[in-house]
């Protein structure tokens, strides 16, 4: 099946290139320690060999960016690296990467005295000076506040809109045009209706695709297939990534997913309309990577999946986040939400904490909250 693609500008990742009409690209993101450098260079090595185009790395602080250094050594891999909330670390990281991902909504976080424009402008210059690409990362969870507030809260794509088409507009300014956007949700069909919004808008911007926090296979490889049908059957999208909660040697799973589904795609394999909009129970949980604190975050989502399966009938929302950086955020929207730390696991009921809990006593507290909200539904 020919299937016309949007006029994207190419954008070089090390040795591939996105947009310009070439291959859509697959990539994923290691879950190891980035300072344990054996384990995520195997990881990293183990993407590559499954097909993976670009590997993505997490940094959250300073101590890590000698591992990356070791780490791209040691592989041949296209790397990116993920910024996180401290921006500042672009210059000693970016000799090592071929791609610097940053997130606007934390930008706003790290130097919370300059604009955003200022730190946009010293990151273009760092990815300028060390042959790197840009991706403009926004993500439902972590929105500029100050977006936020000009719109209902329960707006939650327009923020997202207008923080990347903000962010593309400085970057065309600045000459900078070595960038490619991710507008991510954890409802396929809130990616599909952002990226078809900003793919109208600026049909020129590559666009990597995703359904952020799509959980566990197989039902994450349902959710992030629905969104891939619908977008990239009408030309939208020039790299993806299959976002799963699996342990960490089922890491290339991703990317044996992504390849399918686009397999099926150019094959004319489609549900061509497909109902999420169903009245049943929806679990979203997080890709693992390298911000997870505690590796039991993986069991935990599957525990929650198993313990829950008596609630299937019921539309209730359940997130499962394994970090402190997008678990607050990302939960909000869910009627119950399970972020987690080293040691303890935090539940909400809505925007509303109800507490730190072990992890070996979380699941009967998350069934006393489920049961609640299940008697009030049926009421």
């Amino acid at each position: 099946m020919n299937i016309p693609r949007n006029p994207t500008r190419p954008v070089c990742i090390g040795t591939v290139t996105i947009g310009g009409g070439n291959p859509i690209a697959v990539q994923s993101m290691t879950a190891t320690p980035t300072r344990d450098i054996e384990a995520t260079v195997r990881q990293v090595n183990a993407l590559a060999d499954a097909g993976a185009d670009v590997v993505r790395i997490a940094v959250d602080r300073a101590a890590e960016v000698e591992a990356v250094a070791e780490i791209r050594r040691q592989t041949r891999a296209n790397l990116v690296v993920d910024l996180q909330e401290n921006y500042r670390l672009a210059e000693r990281l970016a000799p090592h990467v071929n791609k610097l991902r940053y997130n606007p909504g934390h930008l706003f976080h790290h130097e919370r005295e300059k604009p955003w424009q200022e730190k946009v402008r010293y990151l273009a210059a760092v990815a300028s000076e060390h042959d790197c690409a840009l991706r403009v990362g926004v993500n439902c969870g972590s929105v500029d506040p100050a977006l936020q507030t000009k719109y209902d809260p329960k707006d939650r794509l327009s923020p997202m809109l207008d923080s990347a088409l903000d962010h593309c507009r400085l970057l065309d300014e600045l000459g900078f045009t070595r960038y490619c956007v991710s507008l991510k949700d954890s409802d396929p069909l809130g990616v599909i209706e952002v990226n078809r919004r900003f793919a109208q808008a600026r049909p020129d911007v590559p666009l990597h695709l995703g359904v952020t926090e799509a959980g566990l296979p197989p039902e994450g490889i349902i959710k992030t297939r629905i969104a891939f049908e619908q977008l990239v059957s009408q030309g939208i999208g020039d790299t993806i990534r299959v976002s799963l909660t699996v342990p960490n040697d089922r890491k290339p799973e991703e990317i044996a997913a992504g390849r399918q589904i686009l397999a099926d795609i150019a094959a004319g394999r489609v549900r061509s309309v497909v109902d999420y909009g169903l009245s049943t129970l929806n679990i979203i949980s997080c890709p693992s990577c390298s911000r997870v604190e505690n590796e039991a975050f993986v069991e935990l989502a599957q525990e929650v999946k198993r313990m829950t399966g008596y609630a299937r009938d019921h539309k209730i929302t359940i997130a499962v986040m394994g970090c402190r950086v997008n678990g607050p955020g990302e939960t909000d929207e869910a009627d119950l939400g399970l972020w987690c730390g080293p040691n303890y696991v935090n539940l909400k009921r809505g925007n509303q904490p109800l507490g730190q809990f072990p992890y070996d006593a979380i699941l009967a507290r998350l069934k006393q909250e489920l049961d609640a909200l299940i008697g009030e539904q049926t009421r």
